[in-house]
């Protein structure tokens, strides 16, 4: 097998496996795990906002939520790094010649792009899931019987399960990234780790039976 049909072997079992989670979330949200976690934080942040004295317990929660997106941005901003510095020898090779006039595209080199697009989507999604958790802190931090949380709570609520989506697909990429740096050691690796994370995407993308 070519390098160049391993790496779009690797691509198109991916991205089918993300077309299909795509059109199941659709057809049938209630029983997938993002959807049903995305209606799981709104009923939390509708239950806290009913129940008075919970404001310190829906900061805390909420304050749980920011430590573990800033986790997620953090690492994805180290890989990040970790990565250009990995990749620059091949990306010099590939740009730096000057007197070609398209640069060199080797399956190594794109599935090095890839890797770093989904790192930098990483990083973004987690550094936004920290922001709208900082919003609904606020939020959550108002008095319930409070005019302004009465105001705000619908936009508390939105910010929560927008959150929370955007955090699931920063740990996303994360993961998608191991089939690509499979591939960049072998290419049948990358073939095979994308098999392998499909498999394992099956299982945590499926909602517990409770929830729907």
């Amino acid at each position: 097998m070519s390098a160049w049909v391993a790496a779009l072997a690797t691509v198109v079992i991916v991205l089918s496996y993300e077309a299909w989670l795509a059109f199941a979330q659709r057809r049938r949200p209630e029983s997938l795990a993002r959807s049903a976690h995305a209606l799981l934080r709104q009923d939390w942040f509708a239950a806290v906002s009913a129940q008075q004295g919970s404001e310190i317990l829906a900061v805390q929660t909420l304050r749980n939520s920011v430590m573990s997106a800033t986790m997620s941005a953090s690492t994805a901003l180290l890989a990040l790094m970790g990565t250009v510095s990995l990749a620059v020898p091949s990306l010099h090779t590939s740009f730096g010649d000057e007197a070609a006039a398209w640069p060199t595209l080797t399956p190594r080199l794109v599935m090095e792009l890839v890797v770093l697009g989904l790192l930098f989507a990483s990083l973004v999604s987690s550094a936004m899931a920290v922001r709208y958790y900082n919003h609904a802190g606020f939020v959550g931090g108002m008095p319930v019987d409070s005019p302004a949380r009465q105001r705000w709570a619908a936009a508390g609520a939105d910010y929560v399960r927008r959150a929370g989506l955007l955090y699931s697909w920063g740990l996303r990429q994360l993961v998608l990234v191991v089939p690509v740096a499979a591939f960049i050691l072998h290419p049948l690796a990358g073939v095979v780790g994308a098999v392998m994370v499909v498999l394992a995407l099956t299982q945590f993308d499926r909602a517990a039976a409770q929830s729907v």
